[in-house]
């Protein structure tokens, strides 16, 4: 069979990228404007919306692979797959989420910046609420940010390059606000979170040592999403938590730029280090697992 989309195919990524959300947003609008008419509620109208707008990626996803790529599972090549490896490196990255965001409280806290306070509705809810919107969210932005976006761009340029337009990308679709460059900085975790789950089938120059900085393939780096989909929601979770059950209460005499504007932790300059920090944790990892398979 012939390739139908022979253009599209050998098109610039940004090409690629802008026709299949235009055919996105083509399929959503006719449905998602009469359900805007006919549900009053608009938390209700937004979670069917984003379902349905959600169903539909998954299906335009299948097609794209199949009519122009021809690569009819391109969902495990975005490193999508229902393993025990995978499952281990969900729940690592929820844990490594959840540590991360209470160590920051509790260093602010020994410093003096918060005050722990009572849940103020059932902890219990909060947990099961909290986890279930969390693997929603990881689930979802993981798959189209570090799955989808992320193949489009390596398929024509070197991971460098793929590492700061994913994650600025991704920061600029969150809004330019305050909160930027920590989500820049965790858009660039959770690249790196993927590279290191990776089969990495690249061959490095003999005399050199293996490195991120490296041009490497782009398939060298086609790792699993296991651990980012849980680092992200591991981070949502335990922010959830913190928010809505009202867990903190910030010290007035602390500047709303070093603890987080809007009370985003991680939006102030010392969630901006943490993740700094959680970045630098995933380059070491991710060059370790690359000189363990490599060597």
């Amino acid at each position: 069979m012939k390739l139908p989309l022979p253009k599209l195919v050998r098109a610039p990524a940004p090409i690629r990228i802008g026709v299949f959300l235009v055919v996105l947003l083509l399929l959503w609008v006719p449905i998602a404007v009469p359900l805007y008419q006919v549900i009053e509620d608009s938390n209700t109208v937004s979670i069917v919306t984003l379902v349905v707008l959600y169903a539909e990626f998954l299906l335009l996803v299948n097609f794209w692979g199949r009519w122009v790529y021809r690569q009819p599972n391109l969902l495990r090549r975005y490193g999508l797959e229902f393993s025990y490896r995978m499952g281990l490196e969900v729940l690592a990255g929820l844990a490594l989420g959840i540590a991360s965001l209470f160590a920051l409280f509790a260093v602010q806290r020994v410093l003096g910046w918060v005050i722990w306070q009572p849940p103020s509705i059932a902890f219990w809810r909060l947990v099961v609420e909290g986890l279930l919107v969390s693997l929603g969210i990881g689930f979802a932005e993981e798959l189209f940010f570090r799955g989808w976006l992320l193949d489009e761009l390596q398929r024509d340029y070197c991971p460098q390059v793929v590492l700061w337009v994913n994650a600025t990308i991704f920061a600029l679709v969150h809004g330019l606000r305050p909160q930027f460059p920590a989500l820049l900085l965790l858009g660039l975790t959770l690249v790196l979170a993927k590279r290191a789950c990776g089969d990495f089938s690249g061959r490095l120059p003999s005399s050199s040592q293996p490195s991120l900085q490296h041009n490497l393939p782009a398939n060298s780096f086609r790792g699993r999403l296991g651990l980012p989909m849980g680092l992200h929601a591991g981070l949502v979770w335990s922010y959830y938590i913190v928010n809505v059950g009202k867990l903190v209460e910030y010290a007035p005499h602390v500047p709303e730029w070093l603890t987080g504007f809007d009370r985003n932790p991680l939006a102030g300059a010392i969630g901006v280090l943490f993740l700094g920090i959680l970045a630098f944790g995933m380059i070491l990892y991710a060059e370790r697992r690359v000189k363990t398979t490599l060597l």
